[in-house]
C-alpha cells in the first residue's frame, strides 16, 4: 500500500519536472499579486508629497520593470530549487505551495 502511494507520488512529480518553469512562474506571479498591493500601498503613502511625474516615473519603474524583473530572476532560480526536490515529493511541495499562498491570500482579503 505504501510503496503504491510512493509509486503514484513519484511518477505525479515526475509528470511536473517538464513544467518546472511555467510552475515557477505561476508561484511568482501570486506572490507579486499577493505583495504588490502593499508595495504600491507603500509607494504611494511615501511619495504623497511627490509631483504628479515622480509618482508616475516611480509607479512604471516598480510595476513595470521591477515586478518584469522579479518574475525573469526568481523564477528561474525557484525552478531550479523545486527541481532539486525528489519527484515523490514535488507534487505535496508544489500543491503545499499553492494552497498556503492561496490561505494566506484568503487571510489578508486578497480574495
Amino acid at each position: 500500500m505504501f510503496d503504491s502511494l510512493i509509486r503514484l507520488l513519484s511518477q505525479f512529480g515526475r509528470f511536473l519536472y517538464p513544467y518546472m518553469n511555467d510552475i515557477a512562474v505561476a508561484i511568482v506571479a501570486c506572490l507579486i499579486v499577493i505583495f504588490g498591493s502593499r508595495i504600491n500601498r507603500l509607494l504611494r503613502s511615501s511619495l504623497a508629497g511627490s509631483g504628479f511625474m515622480v509618482r508616475t516615473l516611480v509607479f512604471i519603474l516598480v510595476n513595470a520593470f521591477g515586478y518584469g524583473v522579479a518574475i525573469v530572476a526568481l523564477s528561474p532560480m525557484l525552478a531550479g530549487q523545486l527541481k532539486s526536490i525528489p519527484s515523490q515529493w514535488l507534487g505535496l511541495v508544489i500543491l503545499a505551495t499553492f494552497i498556503a499562498i492561496g490561505a494566506w491570500a484568503q487571510r489578508n482579503n486578497q480574495v
